[in-house]
C-alpha cells in the first residue's frame, strides 16, 4: 500500500479564511416556531431586562424581614433552649436558623425576602425550641403589624412584645427590622409543556386474539370522515359491522386456521 503524496494531503485540506456560515445553522432554515428558536428568544429578553431594565414597568413589592435577636422571659427546659424564629407572610412559612444553647438571648442576624401579596398587612411570629427525639416547644407568638413607613422607601427597626405561658405580651421581645422596595418583574423563562395528542383509537386484528385497541398518534381525524370500520375473520354473518374498540356479540372472534405447511 502506497502512501499519501505530501501534495495530494495538503489539496484535501481547506487552507485560508473560514467562511461566516461554517458550522452554523442557516437562518433561512431556522423554524422560528421550534422550540430551540423560542428559547433563544426567551433568554434575549431575559438578557435584555437585567442589563436595561426593559420590563414594561411591571413591578413587585419586595419585604425585607430581618430578625436580629431577641430577650426570652424564661429558659423552659432542664438544658438551656435551642430557639428559631418561625415567620408566617401570608400563605409562605420562613424559618431562621437555630440558635444552639441561646436560651433566653437567642441571636440569629437572620434576613428573610419575600414577594408580598396584595392584602397582606401583617405577619405572625413564633419562637420555637428545637428538640431532638420530641416535638419542637412553641415559646413565644406575636401578630406585627407592617409598619406603613417601610412603604415610603424608609426602613424600620423596633423591639416587639412576645406572648406565652407568661400572659399577653409578657414572654419577652424580640428585635425585627422590615425593609420594603420595588422590584422589576422578570419575564417568564418557562417553556410551555409539550402535550401528545392521540388519534381516535383504531382494533388491531392479531390472529388467535381478541380485538385490542391501540393508540394511534397524530391529528385529530376530522368529524365530518365515517370512522373506520374492522374487518371480521371468517365465522361471522356477511354485512356485520362493529365500531372500533367494540368486542363483538359472542366473545372474542374464534382463532383464525394457519394452513398445513405444504410437502
Amino acid at each position: 500500500m502506497t502512501s499519501a503524496n505530501p501534495s495530494t494531503r495538503r489539496d484535501q485540506v481547506l487552507v485560508g479564511t473560514l467562511p461566516d456560515d461554517f458550522l452554523r445553522a442557516s437562518p433561512a432554515t431556522a423554524d422560528p416556531s421550534g422550540p430551540q428558536q423560542q428559547q433563544i428568544h426567551r433568554d434575549e429578553e431575559t438578557a435584555r431586562a437585567m442589563q436595561y431594565g426593559n420590563t414594561g414597568g411591571a413591578t413587585v413589592g419586595r419585604l425585607s424581614i430581618t430578625c436580629m435577636q431577641a430577650k426570652l422571659a424564661k429558659n423552659y427546659g432542664v438544658t438551656r433552649m435551642d430557639p428559631y424564629c418561625r415567620i408566617r407572610i401570608g400563605h409562605a412559612v420562613f424559618e431562621t436558623p437555630t440558635d444552639m444553647n441561646g436560651a433566653k438571648n437567642p441571636r440569629w442576624n437572620k434576613t428573610i425576602q419575600c414577594n408580598l401579596q396584595p392584602g397582606v398587612d401583617a405577619i405572625h411570629l413564633e419562637v420555637f425550641d428545637e428538640k431532638a427525639f420530641t416535638t419542637d416547644n412553641r415559646i413565644a407568638w406575636t401578630l406585627i403589624q407592617l409598619p406603613q413607613l417601610i412603604f415610603s422607601g424608609e426602613s424600620k427597626e423596633d423591639w416587639y412584645p412576645l406572648s406565652g405561658k407568661q400572659g399577653e405580651d409578657k414572654e419577652g421581645m424580640i428585635n425585627i427590622v422590615f425593609a420594603y422596595q420595588q422590584v422589576p418583574v422578570m419575564p417568564m423563562m418557562y417553556a410551555q409543556p409539550q402535550t401528545m395528542v392521540y388519534a381516535q383509537q383504531m382494533p388491531v386484528v392479531v390472529p388467535g386474539y381478541s380485538y385490542v385497541a391501540s393508540p394511534v398518534p397524530g391529528y385529530q381525524v376530522p368529524s365530518t370522515r365515517a370512522p373506520p370500520y374492522a374487518y371480521l375473520p371468517a365465522g361471522y354473518p356477511m354485512g356485520y359491522q362493529t365500531q372500533p374498540g367494540m368486542m363483538p356479540p359472542g366473545g372474542p372472534p374464534p382463532a383464525l386456521q394457519q394452513p398445513p405447511p405444504q410437502q
